[in-house]
């Protein structure tokens, strides 16, 4: 394939694969994604009025994902966001415990009950970001997960919102979580604050 009929083909199918993302629930019902962006948007707001934090956790490039999104959070947005993965920590909670717990550990000595998680992982089987919404769960956290490649992933059945792509590319994966997580980091600021995101988030 020459590279002009791959650009085409990757812009065709990148909107087929936003369109194509489906919402579910705890109970693994679905949910429009307009009423799951309310959702947790009214949550946020809810989280911020009660003095609570939203907590990301991803590998790689869901991990650079996690940390501009809790910057933009916290900075833009007002809400109190932090993503745990400076280096030091990574390496030391590996080394004493296992990589499967570098997350879980770090919820389980700073999240607390009404906080949020954004658990970020393509394959949805990664079981460090499994096990970090299994924690936040049981500290009674709600949680919004962003996976892909199978529907019947680990991830999937962990969160309060479970946002899918069936899409098996690590590149789309990766994309169009960070457009989801940024719709609603958006949504909560155009909707409920009057910022006008479209304009360099001047105010309306």
């Amino acid at each position: 394939m020459i590279i002009n009929d791959f650009v085409a083909k990757y812009q065709r199918d990148f909107i087929e694969m936003v369109q194509s993302v489906s919402v579910t629930d705890i109970q693994a019902s679905n949910i429009k994604m307009d009423e799951a962006i309310t959702q947790i948007v009214n949550e946020l707001v809810a989280v911020s009025e009660r003095g609570n934090k939203l907590i990301f956790v991803g590998n790689g490039g869901s991990a650079a994902i996690a940390s501009h999104m809790a910057l933009d959070f916290w900075k833009n947005c007002g809400v109190k966001a932090t993503a745990f993965n400076d280096s030091s920590l990574l390496t030391a909670l590996a080394n004493d415990y296992s990589y499967d717990e570098v997350f879980s550990k770090s919820i389980e000595t700073f999240a607390e009950r009404g906080d949020m998680l954004m658990a970020i992982s393509s394959s949805g089987n990664s079981k460090n970001i499994v096990n970090a919404s299994i924690a936040a769960r049981k500290l009674g956290c709600t949680i919004a997960t962003f996976s892909g490649f199978s529907k019947d992933n680990a991830l999937i059945a962990t969160g309060d919102w479970n946002f899918y792509l069936p899409s098996q590319s690590y590149g789309y994966c990766e994309t169009i979580h960070a457009y989801l997580i940024h719709v609603i980091l958006d949504a909560k600021l155009y909707c409920n604050e009057g910022i006008d995101i479209f304009h360099k988030n001047q105010k309306l």
